[in-house]
């Protein structure tokens, strides 16, 4: 990245309820989805950033053969040794109860378990957690972004998977270039009718509240507390509108994304200046990209290559691109360390797959930095009885100062760290 100046239920389904209002609403992905707007920031704000691989990394070539703080780099983690103090590789973890192949995606951050390879009602994901607690204090309380497409694996309290934005230019405009006064005055527009919109709901739902039992009462009465969230969180991305977007004097190199690397570069690039500015604390970038072109010794695509079925030939040409997205988010925690980020930043890279080549969910891997943790070391659990990675989210949430005592599946926090 170039260096650049910064300035500043009777029973009732929800559907049901949606229904008796006449309208069709869906408060779950608006109340992740919209900005916020809060007190003044911490002097030293806390912060998440997930990076995802959609196709895995070869578990021999990354993790190290010994364990503790003496391991010897891995052909993986070589060039990574000028940080080595600043991350921890973990292995012999996953998330209990998951299983699926290339569908465990949707569980990357929430550790929900899925049933037969399917989540039949996803849970809240890390990052969004985080956010929900914490996002009001910057203008965007999350981002959730894509190299390549739209999915993403972070998911709403109510089961809802929220869109990525998957062009590092759209972000960059969406982060840093000013909207026009009619943009404005349109965002203003959808922020008076949502509000008139909820007030249809609260209205509508009141004459139902007579016919519902005590348990389901309960139930509509959290529905509309929600709703009130909802109304607060209008408010307040109003008052966003107004106030200007920091100044960027020189653009990042966004131009060159002809294979997968380059597009995780282009993104953390944008990303780094979101955490710098301030305009973001809580990040997920899952990475699909497939292509491979502009890669020297690189011929196959690289969901090609990530089904190897341990041919030599593959495995080598596999390891360059894999080498470089491991070099690519080591390069993004040279940016934050240089910036004095890095002590309050933790990221975290992984993958729903073990091992690509099979589809196995086991033995994830698991490259954690930042946030102010113990690193510099291997820390080794079984291959064979996996530890729980959702202990290492339940570190995080408290590393972030939230009371929580558990997440997911999670036993405890994360031990060795």
């Amino acid at each position: 990245m170039k260096e650049m100046y910064i300035s500043t239920k009777k029973t009732l389904s929800r559907r049901t309820v949606l229904k008796q209002a006449g309208i069709a609403l869906c408060l779950p992905m608006l109340d992740a989805m919209v900005p916020a707007f809060g007190a003044s920031a911490p002097v030293s704000p806390r912060r998440f950033v997930g990076v995802s691989l959609s196709l895995g990394l070869h578990g021999p070539y990354l993790v190290p053969e010994e364990k503790g703080r003496s391991y010897t780099p891995s052909p993986y983690l070589t060039d990574l040794q000028d940080i080595r103090e600043e991350f921890t590789v973990i292995s012999g973890t996953s998330h209990p109860g998951v299983n699926g192949g290339h569908t465990a995606e949707a569980s990357i951050y929430s550790a929900c378990p899925l049933n037969r390879g399917a989540v039949d009602r996803n849970t809240i994901s890390i990052d969004q957690l985080m956010a929900k607690h914490l996002g009001h204090e910057t203008r965007f309380p999350s981002l959730v972004l894509n190299t390549a497409q739209t999915r993403s694996p972070s998911y709403t309290e109510n089961g809802a998977m929220i869109p990525a934005i998957n062009d590092a230019r759209k972000l960059f405009a969406q982060l840093f270039m000013e909207d026009s006064e009619d943009e404005k005055r349109r965002q203003v527009e959808i922020n008076s009718q949502g509000q008139s919109i909820l007030d249809i709901v609260r209205n509508e739902t009141k004459s139902l509240e007579r016919k519902l039992g005590a348990g389901d009462r309960q139930k509509l009465d959290e529905w509309l507390s929600s709703v009130r969230d909802l109304e607060i969180r209008l408010e307040v991305n109003e008052a966003w509108l107004n106030r200007p977007k920091p100044r960027i004097t020189e653009l990042p190199e966004l131009a060159d994304n002809n294979s997968a690397p380059d597009q995780m570069r282009a993104m953390l690039d944008v990303v780094a200046l979101s955490l710098r500015t301030d305009s973001t604390r809580f990040v997920t970038l899952h990475c699909t990209g497939n292509n491979t072109r502009s890669i020297d010794g690189v011929e196959e695509n690289y969901h090609s290559l990530s089904h190897h079925g341990k041919d030599p030939e593959k495995l080598e040409q596999l390891a360059i691109v894999e080498k470089q997205n491991i070099d690519t988010w080591g390069g993004f925690l040279r940016e934050l360390k240089k910036h004095n980020l890095l002590q309050d930043t933790m990221s975290i890279m992984t993958s729903n797959l073990g091992n690509a080549s099979s589809h196995d969910n086991k033995n994830m891997p698991v490259l954690f930095a930042g946030g102010g943790f113990k690193h510099g070391h291997h820390l080794a659990f079984s291959q064979t009885d996996n530890y729980p990675l959702p202990n290492l989210y339940l570190s995080m949430l408290q590393n972030l100062g939230l009371e929580h005592d558990r997440f997911a599946t999670s036993t405890s926090t994360m031990s060795g760290i």
